[in-house]
């Protein structure tokens, strides 16, 4: 792994995006869209940012009446095989020991999906379709672009159509090109921060999960991510520390009971797209109100961070 590698890998999002979209414009995914779903228990088997992103879809999928779960790929306790089980095994790489393990269970008798940036690897084997990523190498060894095209692929898979995901490549890229006038002072305001906190809704754990993974597998920044509502349950204990900092994903009716703590308490809440009432900073973007267009843009944030201070960190030899 290396971050002026996975810097190029993050700048290249929008490019990459489109071409996910490009390679499925135009027909149907071979499963058949959400309506081939009824019915069935639809069940995403993944590690990491696989798993992450398919959580934000599976919780659509429910809102939508079809039964969805996200399952680890490690998990001793599966889903059983079955006539009405869609097991569908997500890994980039195409080699995940844990996914390919546990989808092969399922082959010959449930319906098998592969979602993998290498059809060519052993995940294949064991899945009746395959949905290739099309996201290309990844220079930085780290899972960015294959996050954002797994999602990509997941939504189409829920029936959100090509076109209505292609705001988000522009979105993006006007971000991107923006990053002067925001990342610098990103950076230094988390600098020195014991531990970075990343809180988002329900609806878009993954980008809080994403987020908080990025910081640690780059940097190997301290972080710890949560659900807002649940954030009151499980994290507001360590508002307490000075020096709390927190990167928020906007959306949930549950945020101004965050800032009932966090607020009295001097927390630094930086909002990510959405403009959040009592947030000490803002970074926008466009579409930032669209659910499933943030959830495909507003990690770029996160990752630029991350491979800032990644970068920063080896040049002063401070990383562990």
């Amino acid at each position: 792994m290396n971050p002026d590698g996975f810097l190029a890998d993050v700048l290249a999002e929008p490019e990459t995006l489109s071409g996910v979209l490009d390679a499925y414009a135009g027909g149907e995914l071979p499963l058949g869209g959400p309506d081939a779903l009824r019915g069935k228990q639809v069940v995403f088997i993944g590690m990491g940012s696989s798993r992450f992103a398919a959580l934000t879809v599976a919780a659509r999928l429910r809102t939508m009446g079809i039964f969805a779960v996200a399952e680890y790929a490690s998990t001793d306790a599966p889903t059983a095989p079955g006539r009405d089980v869609i097991a569908i095994g997500i890994s980039a790489s195409g080699s995940s020991a844990e996914t390919v393990s546990a989808l092969m269970p399922h082959l010959g008798v449930s319906q098998t999906v592969a979602i993998t940036n290498r059809p060519d690897r052993a995940l294949a084997t064991a899945a009746d379709v395959v949905l290739p990523l099309h996201a290309g190498e990844e220079a930085g060894g780290v899972a960015c672009k294959t996050f954002q095209a797994t999602l990509a692929v997941l939504w189409l898979m829920a029936g959100v159509p090509v076109d209505a995901l292609r705001p988000a490549v522009d979105a993006q890229r006007l971000l991107l090109d923006a990053r002067d006038e925001w990342l610098s002072a990103l950076a230094e305001r988390v600098t020195g921060v014991q531990t970075l906190y990343t809180v988002a809704p329900a609806s878009r754990i993954s980008s809080a999960l994403e987020s908080a993974l990025m910081l640690r597998e780059g940097p190997r920044i301290p972080t710890d991510s949560a659900e807002t509502g649940d954030w009151s349950h499980v994290d507001v204990y360590l508002s307490k520390y000075p020096g709390y900092t927190a990167l928020l994903f906007g959306g949930s009716a549950f945020e101004p009971a965050l800032f009932e703590w966090a607020t009295p308490r001097g927390a630094d809440i930086v909002a990510i797209g959405r403009a959040v009432d009592g947030a000490t900073a803002h970074i926008p973007f466009a579409h930032a109100d669209d659910p499933v267009l943030a959830s495909l843009v507003e990690v770029s944030v996160v990752e630029l961070l991350a491979a800032t201070l990644w970068r920063q960190r080896l040049d002063a030899g401070t990383m562990p």
